[in-house]
């Protein structure tokens, strides 16, 4: 009688949320950030134990660390990578805020840990670095301003965001924290370029880079340092750039055997910066050759489904962290073979550390919800129907 009086009720065919993340995630880029989560954990095993005895602590204190902080990086991307994307801009611009914030408070309630660079919150039990956080949400929040400069009326957003880019880099500029500087400029220029810039305006942001590098060579003598070490014809076989040279030489095609390594016993930083000279030290180019293929995988899977994708803001967000996990790696690995100068720079989700980690994964959360299908015509079908 009900249904003679008000008629049937429509049916409702909505997906279930796991399902349907299922069904549209990229499990390629999935599987090889596993993968490399697995490595890093099995690396932790050789690089870490020499510095937990140094510390007091138990062979395998920063292997539990490290697998503590990888289940919460782990839980943040599926938890990230199931979100829309309005919901993934919202929460990054809120985050970006607060990170900010966060770097803007660090000369008066950070410290240096004797590194030399006031980067990091110490709580004791943990330390917290701003600037992880602050990249991801860096690059929506510019591919937000620069996506609604495409809209018809829309604000300037190009030229916000490169205010913005600039005010972040001269700020981690003063920690100093070059290399995490260059980084944020280098994911803009590749949206900005994305967005449609003219390549004048790239080369003369080149040239400002240039000209703001020889400023810090002359003013910093933490980055002269650095840049006269890496310029140098000869290595000091007592730096740390001189014992992973030594270590990836030693470790030929591969490596000398699990556990034989000596590198972990003279590097510092063997579980973090320079991680992968402990990989090409006991693995040998096998395994290093292995972790760049992942790398590159992750890379290009993610750009060949954004150039698929129709939202601007999506196709430069997506863009932007593909591009910055990318170079990351890059840069961490060209350091540890001389290609580049040190930077002190992590190899997302291989090296130790809380905050890259738990970043790291709130990152390619984003970038797995960006990448994820949606039922839409591609970009080529739009032009063809545009020009008919």
């Amino acid at each position: 009688m009900t249904e003679m009086v008000y008629g049937t009720l429509p049916e409702r065919n909505v997906e279930p949320i796991l399902p349907k993340w299922w069904r549209t995630l990229d499990k390629w880029t999935m599987s090889c950030i596993l993968a490399l989560f697995g490595i890093g954990l099995l690396l932790g095993f050789a690089a870490s134990p020499p510095l937990a005895e140094k510390n007091g602590f138990g062979h395998f204190h920063y292997v539990i660390r490290q697998g503590i902080f990888g289940v919460a990086a782990l839980g943040a991307m599926f938890v990230t990578s199931m979100m829309s994307p309005k919901l993934v801009r919202r929460l990054a611009v809120l985050g970006f805020l607060v990170a900010f914030v966060a770097l803007l408070l660090l000369p008066i309630f950070g410290t240096d840990f004797g590194k030399g660079a006031v980067r990091w919150y110490s709580l004791g039990f943990a330390s917290i670095q701003p600037s992880e956080f602050l990249k991801p949400g860096f690059v929506v929040a510019a591919a937000w301003l620069m996506a609604a400069n495409m809209e018809i009326n829309g604000p300037p957003g190009k030229l916000w965001s490169f205010m913005l880019t600039i005010v972040i880099v001269l700020v981690l500029a003063m920690q100093p924290d070059f290399g995490q500087a260059c980084l944020v400029l280098f994911s803009w220029g590749v949206m900005y370029f994305i967005a449609g810039a003219p390549m004048t305006l790239l080369v003369a942001m080149m040239c400002l880079a240039i000209f703001g590098g020889m400023i810090a060579y002359n003013s910093s003598e933490h980055f002269a340092r650095r840049i006269d070490g890496f310029l140098s014809p000869e290595v000091d076989p007592t730096t740390q750039l001189g014992y992973a040279t030594n270590a990836i030489r030693e470790g030929g095609f591969f490596g000398v055997g699990v556990g034989e390594g000596q590198v972990k016993w003279s590097l510092p930083d063997a579980h973090t910066d320079f991680i992968i000279a402990v990989a090409a030290e006991e693995y040998g180019l096998i395994l290093v050759l292995a972790i760049i293929v992942l790398y590159a995988i992750i890379v290009a899977r993610s750009f060949l489904r954004l150039i698929r994708e129709r939202d601007p803001f999506i196709r430069l967000a997506g863009s932007g962290l593909a591009a910055m996990f990318g170079v990351q790696a890059m840069i961490n690995m060209g350091v540890a073979v001389r290609l580049l100068p040190a930077k002190g720079m992590t190899l997302p989700f291989v090296s130790y550390g809380g905050s890259s980690l738990i970043a790291g994964g709130i990152a390619v959360g984003m970038l797995l919800a960006f990448t994820r299908s949606r039922p839409q015509g591609e970009i080529g079908d739009i032009l063809r129907g545009h020009f008919r």
